[in-house]
């Protein structure tokens, strides 16, 4: 646990009372989905990239860290949700965070409901730990994952309806691939994120998660959910070669990642207990040779199960 992490659960606990999780410096490695602030930005876009990274790691960490209540966590989120009602308002707010998130708001014309989404999936963390079928995950992606990337192209006035219908698809893709690969991670928080129905129809359990046995089964289930993942990540592919620039390029290394982490799944079949896949120096070398030379999509004749899960070259 960060230190950032662990000052926001303390700051709320100790005070009893609702508040705003303060820090000068923001990671990046502590919210996977999003591009933060990165150098293949234009440098104008930066500060607000980071303004958006540091409203939602905030709100991750009310929610997840720490030892508050389920009553705590709920009444942080509200604050913030009354931050940007606040926001709304023309009035200027007194948290730092929410202060530099107005200023992007404002400079940029961002609307403000992808930001109450983002706050409607923290406080479904905390309220809902199960999810009966795929369509209840999706809900959960449409507004855990799907406002961060409408956000960015919102930053670079992109409002063209295919492409945020591209971008939905990368997000959820990307959200659906970190509950593959936090499996074992999201079960001692508590929560499972795969689909009830299909778990039954695989005929894996809970307590199979529990226990981190990797049998036939499980690897058939995983296969399922690995193949489903590429799918929907190919389908909003055509975002990155639309988009033009570092923005174009941005993407193309973000639906990149997700696909050399689906191929890694796919490689230990789905032993993401003892092999949770992360992304290497190679990969990246990889990724951004790729990026930059996009040319047309290679044909993927073959499917997860045969070994298509991202090529090596």
């Amino acid at each position: 646990m960060s230190a950032g992490k662990t000052g926001t659960a303390n700051r709320l606990q100790g005070d009893q009372t609702p508040m705003i999780h303060r820090h000068g410096l923001v990671h990046a490695g502590h919210y996977e989905n999003f591009p933060v602030a990165s150098l293949l930005l234009p440098a104008r876009l930066r500060r607000p990239v980071r303004a958006v990274y540091a409203f939602a790691r905030s709100a991750d960490d009310i929610a997840d860290e720490g030892d508050l209540t389920p009553a705590q966590r709920l009444a942080g989120l509200q604050a913030m949700r009354e931050g940007l009602d606040a926001i709304a308002r023309g009035l200027p707010p007194a948290d730092p965070i929410l202060a530099e998130l107005a200023d992007a708001i404002r400079t940029h014309r961002l609307p403000l409901q992808p930001f109450h989404d983002l706050l409607d999936a923290f406080s479904q963390d905390v309220t809902k730990q199960r999810y009966a079928h795929f369509g209840e995950v999706m809900a959960y992606c449409r507004k855990s994952a799907n406002p961060v990337g409408r956000l960015m192209l919102s930053l670079f006035g992109d409002e063209d309806a295919r492409h945020q219908a591209w971008s939905d698809g990368i997000c959820s893709a990307l959200q659906l691939i970190n509950f593959l690969q936090d499996v074992a991670v999201d079960y001692r928080k508590g929560r499972i994120y795969l689909p009830e129905d299909e778990m039954a129809r695989f005929g894996i359990s809970e307590r199979q998660i529990a226990e981190g046995r990797v049998d036939g089964l499980w690897q058939q289930f995983m296969k399922f959910q690995i193949e489903r993942a590429r799918r929907m990540l190919a389908a909003g592919a055509p975002l990155g070669r639309a988009l033009p620039g570092r923005l174009g390029l941005e993407m193309r290394l973000i639906v990149l990642g997700g696909e050399r982490i689906l191929y890694k799944l796919h490689e230990t079949r789905g032993d993401v207990f003892h092999h949770r896949p992360v992304l290497r120096l190679s990969d990246w070398l990889y990724m951004l040779r790729r990026a930059l030379l996009p040319g047309p999509r290679r044909a993927r004749a073959q499917a997860c199960g045969s070994g298509g899960c991202g090529s090596r070259g």
